[in-house]
């Protein structure tokens, strides 16, 4: 006899926040956007270790190095983090560009990789796009540091869930300092 366990019994959804390009400045309102989150990814430009150990005592965390960050960091972290949560192929880079316009390098990859959910950083611009050539949705989470020209702090959170992505949320957390 066999015995058929009840459809998505063995998923479980992750919530997912999302920020990029702290500069070494994490904003207090992070740990309350946060709070119910399951795990934080950062997509780079972290800008100090102390930084990433306070997130990461605070919750589990992926993150990749970006452009700014220095050796120490780059030992701690990868230029890419590949991995599969929920159903969904990730992909998260710091340098990436957007739909249309990816760095050559980033292209490549996708290309061979095939992720469903490509990350990235660097920008300072907040970006969710899909792509329909990749079969991918691409999020730039834009930046929530203090350093750089963009003018509000954002962040993005998001919910996993059998191979689906939902209730995404944009959250601006106030003005660059």
């Amino acid at each position: 006899m066999k015995i058929k366990a009840p459809r998505g019994a063995f998923c479980f959804m992750k919530k997912i926040g999302l920020l990029s390009d702290t500069h070494s400045f994490l904003d207090p309102k992070v740990f309350q956007y946060f709070a119910g989150v399951d795990e934080i990814w950062h997509a780079g430009d972290i800008g100090d270790v102390a930084l990433a150990e306070r997130l990461l005592a605070f919750k589990p965390l992926r993150a990749v190095f970006g452009n700014i960050d220095g050796k120490e960091l780059r030992q701690l972290f990868p230029e890419d983090l590949h991995f599969e949560i929920e159903g969904k192929k990730v992909f998260m880079t710091h340098i990436g560009g957007y739909p249309g316009k990816y760095q050559p390098r980033v292209k490549k990859i996708i290309e061979e990789t095939h992720p469903d959910l490509f990350i990235c950083g660097h920008s300072h611009i907040l970006k969710i796009i899909p792509d329909k050539i990749h079969h991918l949705l691409h999020i730039n989470p834009g930046a929530c540091g203090n350093y750089g020209w963009h003018k509000v702090k954002t962040l993005v959170r998001f919910e996993l869930e059998a191979a689906k992505i939902q209730n995404l949320e944009v959250i601006e957390i106030g003005t660059r300092g």
